[in-house]
């Protein structure tokens, strides 16, 4: 069996079904359906069995429960990033991922995990996977980063599979259940069908009018990284999992209105409660990933839109 927490969620359940594609439906899906919108995510997935996140937790503590699993993939987490009650956010991104860990390392699971990008802060000391570059400005980045502190002291002391994947800006399929923490692909799309306008904001942090630039990755390329690992179990470590190239926010919406035929850009004032807590810039450092030995490409910006949009609005896989 195999065990993906999460899989209700965005990545979690595009990762169910790419392993339904390669004939694996001996899978446990793990979430907390309070939202229950996101049972449309997993509506056409095939899964084995479905088990609520508390539950779970209670489960992971009796010594046989996790005999049998292949693997898990760790993608369960409060993942709003405007979220500043600490003791929720340390509770369910750190405290149960430590758990979890502890018990495949017990039983040598290979356990892959979701760490983020957003553990570079502002990004003023680059996005390569050191501690110098590493400076959390919210309770969701610091839970990510303080795990992934945990898990490079535990790594030198055991052999077990230990991967985790710090993800860039992910957009795609599956995500609209997130409202407004889903990508700017998803609210660009939904903008120009209602008013034939995409709405960006002003320039900020030096940054000209949309210019902003982010790497953007398109989440069957992370997918594919999460899978590629599942089937290398010899690698281990903090990985980042982006394209490797910022494009800016103007390029997302160019995208999403060619792909539509119609539409413009508006600017719009830059919130007040973003700034000092926003990435006006972010490049993944993949060179991990290219050490690895990972040498499948990443889709474009405009590869990546146009590919949502035609699943988005046609209903393509």
């Amino acid at each position: 069996m195999i065990i993906v927490t999460g899989g209700a969620g965005f990545i979690g359940s595009n990762l169910i079904r790419a392993l339904n594609e390669r004939g694996e439906s001996n899978i446990l899906l793990v979430d907390h359906l309070v939202n229950g919108r996101k049972m449309l995510n997993i509506a056409d997935l095939n899964i084995a069995d479905y088990m609520d996140k508390s539950e779970f937790i209670e489960q992971i503590k009796s010594p046989t429960f996790l005999n049998g699993v292949r693997a898990i993939f760790h993608q369960g987490a409060c993942s709003a990033t405007t979220e500043w009650d600490g003791q929720f956010v340390m509770k369910n991104n750190y405290d149960y991922s430590k758990r979890l860990l502890h018990c495949c390392i017990e039983k040598n699971i290979p356990f892959i995990y979701a760490s983020s990008a957003s553990v570079y802060g502002n990004g003023d000391h680059g996005f390569s996977v050191d501690r110098r570059c590493e400076h959390p400005i919210n309770m969701y980045a610091y839970s990510k980063f303080q795990f992934d502190q945990y898990v490079r002291r535990l790594l030198p002391e055991t052999t077990s599979p230990i991967v985790g994947f710090r993800y860039f800006n992910v957009y795609g399929p599956r995500e609209q259940h997130k409202g407004s923490m889903s990508s700017t692909a998803f609210h660009f799309n939904q903008q120009v069908i209602e008013h034939k306008i995409a709405k960006l904001f002003e320039g900020c942090d030096g940054a000209a009018n949309g210019e902003q630039r982010r790497d953007f990755v398109y989440v069957g390329d992370v997918v594919d990284v999460n899978l590629w690992f599942l089937d290398h179990p010899e690698l281990r470590g903090i990985y980042n999992v982006g394209t490797g190239k910022a494009e800016t926010f103007n390029n997302v919406a160019r995208a999403v209105i060619e792909w539509h035929k119609e539409g413009n850009i508006e600017y719009i004032p830059f919130p007040e409660h973003l700034k000092g807590a926003y990435q006006s810039y972010t490049q993944a450092d993949i060179s991990g990933l290219k050490t690895a030995g990972y040498a499948k490409d990443f889709l474009t910006v405009k590869q990546g839109v146009t590919k949502y949009l035609d699943w988005l609005n046609l209903g393509v896989n």
